[in-house]
């Protein structure tokens, strides 16, 4: 069974960058179109981004446009996020699966915290 292991979240002041980071046990997921999920407190878990197999197609949430980026390295079985610009709003536990619905189990999440 493939596992997901998210890595990368910390407690950033408003205007900075993180970088997180999604590694999967299996390299199935190589096949799939990926995304990155968050969970804030008391809301829903929305997808943020996602990517295809090859890396050609790219989606972003409104929310997110233009300051964040999504990537991978089907080499590595991993799947990358790069956040810049990050506000208060962003901050949420943050989720890597296969967008635009999960299907994979989901991991442990990484926690991304935007504050002065």
């Amino acid at each position: 069974q493939v596992q997901l292991v998210e890595s990368g979240g910390d407690l950033v002041q408003p205007g900075g960058s993180l970088r997180l980071s999604c590694g999967a046990s299996g390299s199935v997921v190589r096949f799939y179109v990926m995304g990155w999920y968050r969970q804030a407190p008391g809301k829903q878990r929305e997808l943020v981004a996602s990517i295809s197999s090859g890396g050609a197609n790219l989606y972003y949430a409104d929310s997110v446009k233009g300051r964040f980026t999504i990537s991978r390295d089907n080499a590595k079985n991993t799947v990358y996020l790069q956040m810049n610009s990050l506000k208060p709003e962003d901050t949420a536990v943050y989720y890597c699966n296969v967008a635009p619905i999960g299907t994979l189990p989901w991991g442990q999440g990484t926690q991304v915290t935007v504050h002065s």
